[in-house]
């Protein structure tokens, strides 16, 4: 009879061969399994950038618009429907005087076309001391803007809902992704353009070395028919740190009694032709509206613009380049010219 131990012999040798196999097999899936949060980590770390430190925007970023501000009827490259509109013509600056809106703080939409500079740190806590939230500041009366970045939930839409909004982010590659909401109505632009309580804000953060670009997106279902959009771009200073404490509001009475509200009725405001009268803009390019965001409006524009320029007066009176403080700003009228002074010699006969 044969022997059986040479196929059993066999048959041990294969499984064994198997065992170690599936062993190694094991061990490699492990040490891959134990590699992977490292990894992990190490990706996290590289799409991080850090944001904190002062940042300055320059003067020569939009400083006509952020610095002495809009005329009170250019609303060009809004997208403002006809409510935003009516709002906006409705709107007096006397408004800023009455009692209960004494000390009202900015949103966060202000950001973006403020004459302010900003502060960005970061808010850590837990049992590892991670970044919960990024917080902004600038020196000025602002709700301010607190970025969670550890996946809480918005509150309610019936939560009492306070001046910083609510605002949570999340990291794309080294731009940081924020979305705003529970915004309280504010205005969109300082000269009376407003966005609703309904709005909601994406910002994004793009650093690069010592710079900061932020793009603002602001989407408002009630007032405007588009996303409204606006970037401001930051440099970081070392040498001049950016405050967040200002002198606290002083509570006063600035002469509108309580209870009244200054505005103007429809079609009543005065001050509706300013554009035209210094720029002769036509009031159906002032009026903003989506279709003034996009270039082919300006070519529009342009042409009827062509046909009346030798009618316009060539001296300019607003928005010239002017100077204060070795910064260049707008909106000042240019000095009258005086004549030349006589140097007292007389000609040569």
């Amino acid at each position: 009879m044969a022997s059986k131990q040479s196929p059993f012999r066999a048959a041990h040798s294969a499984g064994r061969a198997i065992i170690l196999r599936g062993m190694t097999f094991t061990i490699a899936l492990s040490l891959c399994a134990a590699a992977l949060p490292v990894r992990a980590q190490i990706v996290s770390a590289t799409e991080v950038a850090d944001l904190s430190g002062s940042w300055i925007s320059p003067a020569t970023n939009d400083v006509l618009e952020r610095d002495e501000g809009p005329f009170t009827d250019d609303f060009v490259g809004m997208p403002l429907n006809a409510a935003g509109r009516a709002l906006a013509a409705s709107y007096s600056a006397g408004m800023l005087a009455e009692p209960q809106r004494v000390c009202q703080l900015y949103d966060q939409w202000h950001y973006s076309n403020s004459v302010f500079n900003i502060r960005i740190w970061p808010q850590t806590g837990g049992p590892t001391g991670a970044i919960q939230a990024w917080k902004l500041q600038p020196t000025e009366d602002n709700g301010g803007m607190t970025i969670w970045m550890d996946g809480r939930s918005p509150p309610s839409k019936y939560a009492n809902h306070l001046r910083g909004a609510f605002t949570t982010g999340h990291w794309k590659g080294d731009m940081l992704i924020a979305t705003t909401t529970g915004m309280k109505r504010a205005p969109a632009r300082d000269n009376g353009a407003f966005h609703s309580d309904e709005s909601t804000m994406t910002s994004t953060f793009i650093p690069h070395d010592d710079m900061l670009t932020i793009v603002y997106v602001l989407h408002d279902p009630v007032y405007m028919t588009q996303p409204y959009m606006y970037s401001r771009a930051y440099v970081k200073s070392v040498t001049r740190p950016i405050g967040t404490k200002y002198p606290p509001c002083t509570v006063n009475y600035e002469g509108t009694p309580q209870g009244d509200v200054p505005y103007f009725p429809p079609g009543k405001n005065p001050l509706m032709h300013q554009m035209m009268q210094y720029f002769h803009v036509p009031e159906y390019a002032s009026a903003g509206g989506a279709d003034t965001m996009y270039p082919a409006f300006r070519n529009r524009l342009k042409a009827q613009y062509l046909k009346t320029y030798s009618s316009f007066p060539k001296k300019c009176t607003q928005y010239c380049t002017n100077f204060r403080f070795a910064q260049p700003v707008g909106n000042l009228p240019q000095p009258v010219e005086s004549p030349a002074a006589k140097s007292g010699r007389r000609k040569a006969k």
